[in-house]
């Protein structure tokens, strides 16, 4: 079977082929989850929960990679190309050296350039492993969270600002339009110890009989926790913020204006009724110089009868 494909000879035919074709929908951000050139127990035991929260949209590479410097120049050549490589917009790169034990980046790309980035160190982390709990609390895979975002350090301290753009951005999943509660089982309840650190804890909800019709909400602490010390920051470059916070512009419509591909724009008018039982007509109207012609015609006919009659 051969399939016909039709190929545009111009720009205005390429335009309407585009105007007609499927619209494409974009889904959740995809996760790169990369190892560095030396990792602790800890980090690896760190990446593994993160794989395993955002398993139904990240990729993971085991390797070690050598060349990866996210904050030197030229470092973030290799985060690139596996940003191209695996379709992936966030990034979480673990690394372990005596001058930054456990240490974490946390990144965004925008067409697959470094957009911004975050390095926190891990301390005291409890695993997914060593919480005990009823499993049929686990959180589903899929499933929309909710966010807590405790003490004032949010809003005045910029490190922690850009810290909290980012981890909405990595944990929050698919933007929707409609909810179903039913499916949000999970909160990330993140706690401004200081001014540099977060305390990060993932929960199960637990819906309870309250007596209303408003069930009474518990959490249950799943794992993983950890502190985040905030260390390094990589604030976006401001021509590439102001290239990826651009939208779309949308033509006013104007109205009973149609655009057709064979006569180009179409418009409608529109004329109100004529009121022509009430139009003044004039005494030059040609129409009633005929009709006076006419009558007087007649008349003059009629008198010549009655002077001669036969």
């Amino acid at each position: 079977m051969v399939a016909a494909i039709r190929v545009p000879r111009s720009q205005r035919a390429k335009r309407e082929l585009l105007k007609h074709a499927p619209k494409l929908i974009e889904t959740g951000k995809k996760t790169l989850i990369l190892h560095g050139t030396k990792t602790s127990a800890v980090l690896n035991s760190v990446l593994a929960d993160l794989f395993h929260l955002k398993r139904d949209n990240a990729v993971k590479y085991s390797k070690k990679n050598d060349n990866i410097r996210p904050f030197e120049s030229g470092g973030e050549t290799s985060l690139e190309f596996f940003s191209l490589k695996t379709d992936c917009s966030l990034i979480v790169y673990g690394s372990h050296s005596k001058k930054r034990p456990n240490n974490l980046v946390l990144g965004r790309t925008y067409d697959h350039h470094i957009y911004d980035l975050v390095e926190v160190g891990v301390e005291n982390y409890k695993s997914i492993e060593s919480y005990v709990y009823d499993k049929k609390l686990a959180p589903k895979l899929g499933s929309k969270p909710f966010f807590a975002f405790i003490g004032e350090h949010f809003e005045s301290v910029e490190e922690l600002k850009h810290l909290k753009e980012v981890l909405l951005d990595l944990f929050k999943g698919e933007v929707v339009e409609n909810l179903n509660l039913a499916g949000v089982d999970r909160v990330f309840v993140c706690t401004a110890i200081s001014p540099t650190t977060v305390y990060m804890m993932h929960c199960a909800l637990r819906l309870k009989r309250s007596g209303t019709s408003i069930p009474r909400i518990e959490l249950v602490e799943v794992g993983p926790s950890m502190d985040l010390v905030v260390r390094r920051h990589r604030y976006p470059v401001e021509s590439l913020k102001k290239e990826a916070m651009k939208t779309a512009d949308h033509a006013k419509k104007m109205k009973n204006v149609t655009k057709d591909p064979v006569h180009g724009k179409l418009g409608k008018v529109y004329i109100p009724d004529q009121q022509i039982a009430k139009m003044s007509l004039s005494n030059d109207v040609k129409g009633l110089k005929r009709e006076r012609r006419e009558a007087k015609k007649n008349k003059d006919h009629s008198k010549k009868q009655k002077i001669n009659p036969e």
